[in-house]
């Protein structure tokens, strides 16, 4: 059986095939080598979204340090039919394949806007279009999930536990592990991802599943037993009190926690009215932490606060690892020096190396040969010439960064039902570099 499992040698093959063939005719036609930029950008926020917090940064230098082909890769890609006419000299520079271009990015936690540039590739054009798919899935999946998780930290305030549950439903276990990176630099507080976790530095946090409790009751007698036994080996753990009936377990608690029989700290329901339970189990464990879980989301929370939920702690997992996606995209805006623009309908590009200009009131999309526009340039070079000449900060930081740009952000572009735009201009050299390529076009 065929393993695949992704390791960073795999990196070069990790792409659409379409991407390889376009190096190749590159190749043929003797423009591989010619400087050209493409950046990522969305075209549209999600629906209801105000805002996106840019995430992945770091796995994209990870990549592009470690990008090559090795020779059992390139003799698989000789074999392939497609390739019986590529020109010997694209092997050739796929043998000595790394990536000698220039980074430059937004710092992750740094919330972005539709055609605002996430990140910008500077390097040769085969390069450049070879690293798209990877870089795509990178960011669109980190953005995604560091986006929602600072929408719900907002939501909940600075002070209440969010434990990232989504393992078990994210696309991949690649994807688990990039989910709760983004989910901690997000706003969130602990993972249940063991292996994240101590990748990352951090502590897992948890609790127990229905398992356990049916598996202890069928053979010691109890809920209760259960409940006892678990405490006995994890003292202070939260209890998931809803496998039979929530208020009868709660209340069996209360008594025993009153007789002194069971010290109680946490209980966790997953299912149910959870306005209604939380309020029952808030008048019998009047200082317990009450933890909820299943199938909770932004909009889910919402409804709970303003219906009095007695809710001290979220676990969130399906709805945080999946649902609408970030729909970034990657396009090509300057070769051999020349801003180029596309212009399908619902798909227009916008030309140029670009950078953004941020003010308290409004960002303006400029050039990067913009002098006089105001404002703080967020775009920042990470690696030049292929070598990373920017610190990757720690995920801490990371975290206080994107509670410092959606704490900055109008209340009105930070709420979840309706959100106001945030008002992104362009500046005057941008559009005259657009109207110039559309009269040129018009004149074709």
């Amino acid at each position: 059986m065929t393993a695949l499992n992704l390791s960073a040698d795999d990196y070069g093959l990790l792409t659409d095939l379409y991407q390889l063939t376009m190096a190749a005719a590159y190749v043929g036609e003797g423009i591989a080598e010619q400087p050209s930029s493409f950046e990522l950008t969305v075209r549209r926020l999600p629906l209801g979204y105000g805002y996106l917090v840019a995430m992945g940064l770091a796995q994209v230098v990870d990549y592009l340090e470690n990008f090559h082909f090795s020779p059992e890769q390139i003799a698989y890609l000789q074999s392939l039919e497609v390739f019986q006419r590529a020109p010997d000299s694209f092997w050739t520079l796929l043998a000595g394949a790394r990536f000698s271009g220039n980074l430059w990015a937004v710092p992750e936690g740094t919330v972005v806007f539709a055609h605002e540039p996430l990140l910008r590739i500077e390097a040769p054009l085969w390069q450049a279009q070879i690293l798209e798919t990877y870089i795509l899935n990178t960011i669109n999946y980190q953005t995604l999930i560091a986006t929602r998780a600072a929408r719900l930290r907002d939501m909940v305030g600075p002070k209440a536990p969010l434990l990232e549950f989504g393992t078990r439903r994210a696309f991949s276990p690649q994807a688990s592990l990039w989910a709760a990176r983004a989910a901690l630099a997000g706003g969130f507080t602990a993972t249940s991802n063991v292996l994240a976790a101590q990748r990352l530095g951090v502590v897992p946090a948890g609790t127990m599943a229905h398992a356990l409790v049916m598996a202890l009751e069928a053979t010691q007698g109890s809920e209760q037993q259960a409940f006892t036994t678990f405490s006995q080996y994890f003292p202070g753990s939260a209890l998931l009190i809803d496998t039979f009936d929530t208020i009868a377990a709660a209340e069996v608690l209360a008594q025993r926690r009153e007789a002194g029989e069971l010290e109680i700290t946490a209980v966790r329901i997953d299912s149910g009215d959870l306005v209604h339970l939380s309020q029952q189990i808030r008048q019998l464990l009047p200082d317990v932490s009450i933890v909820a879980s299943g199938d909770l989301d932004e909009t889910e929370i919402m409804h709970l606060q303003a219906s009095g939920a007695c809710i001290d702690a979220y676990g969130i997992g399906t709805k945080l690892v999946t649902g609408t996606p970030v729909n970034g995209v990657y396009k090509l805006v300057e070769f051999n020096g020349k801003g180029v623009m596309k212009e399908s309908s619902g798909k227009m590009t916008l030309p140029g190396r670009k950078q953004i200009f941020r003010s308290p009131e409004a960002d303006i999309l400029g050039l990067m040969t913009d002098t006089s526009v105001p404002g703080v340039r967020l775009l920042m070079p990470i690696m030049d010439e292929g070598k990373l000449v920017a610190l990757m900060p720690p995920l801490g930081d990371i975290r206080q960064h994107t509670r410092a740009s959606v704490a900055n952000l109008p209340t009105m572009v930070r709420i979840n039902a309706q959100p106001e735009p945030y008002p992104v201009a362009y500046s005057l050299a941008l559009q005259e570099l657009v109207d110039r390529i559309q009269q040129r076009r018009a004149l074709c």
